[in-house]
């Protein structure tokens, strides 16, 4: 992944090594703020629908507003897009509660600092998409309210660093001997043609992809089932992948060193892709 030089900053567009926050601003001193990424098709916003969905979502969950409309948020993503050439990748978008003198309580009044950042990427043509990725498990140590897309991710950071050290791309985090997702991606496996996934609550992040997952297996004649499922069943299914805003869906052939299967991107995980992909190409035409 790699930054763009021009950010958005509080209805400005700067250079981002001129970029200016307060140190007392509460997303850098309490976490306090939220955050969301869209992925970006031929320099249009792909799963546009589903982010404003989730993104006001969290943002009514902590009782913090946009100081702007969705239509000037949309206008500004586009010129964002134009000032940094962005064909294909995505936009990383923050809003905090804003500058305030330290105090605990979620103080009202104050001017929210937004910020979005565009990034380049190989979404359609993700370099793992074919040969897959290998994962491990890791202890899930977040706080209780996984729901909301916080920008609190120590936890995250943690499990990642995880799978860095044992040279996995992703880390399955792991809850009362049963996956709850993964440290940046949501978690599925298949086994004897259902497809099994852990049900929205707020132990889990609310996954766009998760959604449309859900109806392309559905019109792959996949059954679903919508419950945790533990590593024994990774190491056993069928086929296991995880899905993200930068890759949309890659498949996992290896889970804590255990071959998933025959080692390959399996059949279904290959068609639901194919059909993220026929999706956000239309959208993005």
């Amino acid at each position: 992944m790699e930054e763009k030089e021009i950010v958005f900053l509080n209805g400005e567009f700067v250079k981002s090594d001129e970029a200016r926050i307060s140190v007392f601003d509460r997303g850098f001193i309490f976490g306090d703020g939220i955050y969301e990424v869209v992925p970006i098709i031929k320099s249009k916003i792909a799963d546009k629908e589903e982010f404003w969905e989730r993104f006001e979502r969290s943002l009514a969950q902590i009782n913090l507003k946009l100081p702007f409309s969705k239509e000037e948020m949309e206008e500004f993503f586009k010129k964002l897009i134009e000032k940094n050439s962005l064909k294909e990748g995505g936009i990383y978008m923050q809003v905090t509660r804003g500058v305030a003198s330290r105090n605990f309580a979620l103080l009202e009044g104050l001017k929210p600092t937004i910020m979005a950042f565009a990034f380049e990427c190989n979404v359609i043509e993700h370099e793992f998409a074919k040969s897959g990725v290998n994962v491990i498990s890791t202890a899930d140590l977040r706080w209780k309210r996984r729901d909301i897309k916080s920008i609190s991710l120590l936890a995250q950071c943690l499990a990642k660093q995880e799978a860095i050290k044992a040279k996995a791309f992703e880390a399955f985090m792991v809850e009362n001997a049963l996956v709850t997702e993964a440290s940046s991606s949501s978690a599925f496996i298949i086994k004897n043609n259902t497809l099994i996934t852990k049900p929205f609550s707020n132990e889990i992040l609310p996954g766009i992809r998760r959604k449309n997952i859900l109806k392309f297996a559905k019109e792959l004649g996949l059954r679903v089932d919508q419950r945790a499922f533990s590593m024994k069943e990774v190491y056993e299914a069928d086929e296991v992948f995880i899905s993200a805003a930068t890759f949309l869906i890659l498949g996992v052939i290896k889970a804590d060193s255990k071959v998933i299967k025959d080692g390959q991107v399996g059949f279904y995980t290959q068609k639901l892709r194919e059909k993220y992909i026929e999706k956000i190409i239309k959208e993005t035409a």
